[in-house]
């Protein structure tokens, strides 16, 4: 977070737009056309986060599970650690799910 405004002696935070804590493209190495990435979800979580451990990526994302609001959520994140833009990468399986598979086109 970084500060945005004094009100009263007080600095009120405003989060960053991809408050995962990572910088875009850190895992571009990972960025091969045909790549296929095992997601498991955490919606609705306190906060935003990307963690990668034995082949499986975690992400964890603020938002609801309605309307696909958590899934779009989990492919800005996914996009933004991979450097990619976010219509490069297709959902293979798992639309309603926590566990989906991802392809980078």
């Amino acid at each position: 977070m970084r500060p945005r405004r004094q009100e009263g002696g007080l600095v009120l935070a405003v989060a960053k737009r991809h408050s995962v804590g990572m910088k875009k493209g850190e895992w571009s190495d990972l960025a091969l056309s045909g790549a296929e990435f095992a997601v498991k979800v955490t919606p609705n979580a306190r906060r935003a986060a990307i963690t990668r451990e034995d082949g499986v990526i975690r992400i964890s994302v603020t938002c609801i599970p309605e309307d696909g609001r958590a899934t779009a959520a989990v492919i800005e994140s996914l996009a933004h650690a991979l450097g990619v833009a976010k219509s490069r990468l297709t959902l293979l399986r798992g639309p309603a799910s926590r566990d989906k598979l991802f392809r980078l086109d």
